[in-house]
């Protein structure tokens, strides 16, 4: 297979300025509910962030690792560690977000880090300028489809009541999570109560391959897709998966950069991803990722980390780039949180879609005191 192409995008071109003070600030915040998923159970939103200032200009990045290793390798932790001792010192003042990226290749992994920095990198260039993101990215404003994520529920009935309220909310899209026990009779109960909406479902990597005639049941219900049914680190078996299953397959966690969003594209394992872009490496690896798969008629859409409105923010300004096709992982505020670090909080208006935030940079501001008062570590950096 030959490399994949590595086009260049407008983003690339931005020049990196001084910056005077860095900061990482690691916030817990209360879920609404417990998020359940086939691997963990989350009760609360542990995020680190990165605050940078410069000529009194102040910007921020979220890095979506978990203060686990149950999701993926990275974590909270381990992100603090790479970002203070390794990406920091190759961020150059004159040097452009191309060149930043390619000396970031120098750190093997660690994408969750490196999309932390480039976030925020990319949110202070932006705000220096007085432009959107969207703007950064070559796009104009947009309205962008919303989609939910409904995490493991006790019961076919109440997984019904949380799919009947996001229905009546207007979202364009359903996504459940599934595990072994509670997969195909929870999918038919949903399916036989909404035969009409568009409904896929999320493994997070529960099944092996030796479940293909199982996971087969599911194809007499319409998915939209089966999201990452086997391994987390897996492509080649879910190409063999595929050919068994009429129901497109989705891959999420497999797909770390460019390279493996084309090896699976090339093995036929996929007919659908999933693009992290705090996951992948940023902005840019998402950039590359999603203008490949579009050039071989793969949909893409944008994944959701449970991440609070610095993030969210970033991955609504992302959806307005050419090739996110599907509705995304983005669902309103007030599933996730009672109170956000930041305002506005992100709404479905009448018709189910989501407003791109207005203003420079991300478009939402950052209100100290909530920061402060879910604040459990702080460091000066420089």
């Amino acid at each position: 297979m030959e490399p994949a192409p590595t086009p260049a995008f407008p983003l690339e071109h931005e020049v990196v300025g001084t910056v005077d003070r860095v900061e990482l600030v690691t916030v817990r915040l209360p879920f609404v509910a417990p998020f359940a998923i086939s691997t963990a159970v989350w009760t609360v939103k542990e995020a680190l962030l990165l605050r940078l200032e410069a000529d009194g200009v102040t910007a921020w990045g979220e890095c979506v690792a978990d203060p686990d290793p149950f999701y993926a390798a990275e974590t909270t932790a381990t992100a603090r560690h790479i970002i203070t001792d390794f990406l920091l010192p190759l961020v150059a003042a004159g040097a452009t977000l191309g060149e930043l990226d390619r000396r970031f290749r120098h750190v093997r992994g660690n994408r969750m880090a490196k999309a932390t920095v480039e976030n925020a990198l990319v949110d202070l260039i932006a705000k220096r300028t007085g432009r959107p993101l969207h703007e950064l990215l070559g796009r104009p404003r947009a309205r962008i489809m919303s989609g939910i994520s409904i995490g493991l529920q006790d019961s076919p009935a109440a997984l019904l009541a949380a799919v009947e309220e996001a229905v009546a909310t207007g979202y364009h899209r359903v996504k459940m999570k599934v595990q072994r026990g509670k997969d195909v009779e929870y999918v038919r109960a949903v399916r036989e109560r909404f035969p009409e909406v568009p409904l896929m479902v999320d493994a997070n990597g529960d099944y092996t391959l030796a479940d293909a005639e199982h996971l087969a049941r599911l194809d007499e219900f319409g998915l939209t897709m089966i999201e990452q049914p086997l391994s987390y680190s897996d492509i080649y078996q879910h190409s063999i998966l595929q050919q068994r299953l009429a129901t497109p397959l989705c891959l999420d966690e497999s797909i770390h950069d460019l390279d493996d969003a084309a090896a699976a594209i090339a093995l036929g394992a996929c007919r659908v991803l999933n693009v992290k872009q705090g996951r992948v490496g940023g902005l840019l690896e998402s950039l590359r990722i999603v203008a490949h798969a579009a050039a071989h008629g793969i949909p893409v859409w944008s994944g959701g980390m449970d991440e609070t409105g610095i993030g969210r923010a970033v991955n609504i300004h992302l959806q307005t780039v050419e090739g996110f096709t599907l509705p995304g992982d983005t669902s309103e505020t007030r599933r996730y949180f009672a109170e956000d670090i930041v305002e506005p909080p992100v709404v479905l208006d009448a018709g189910g879609f989501i407003e791109v935030p207005h203003g420079p940079g991300f478009g939402v501001t950052v209100v100290d005191d909530r920061v402060d008062k879910f604040t459990i570590h702080r460091e000066r950096l420089r």
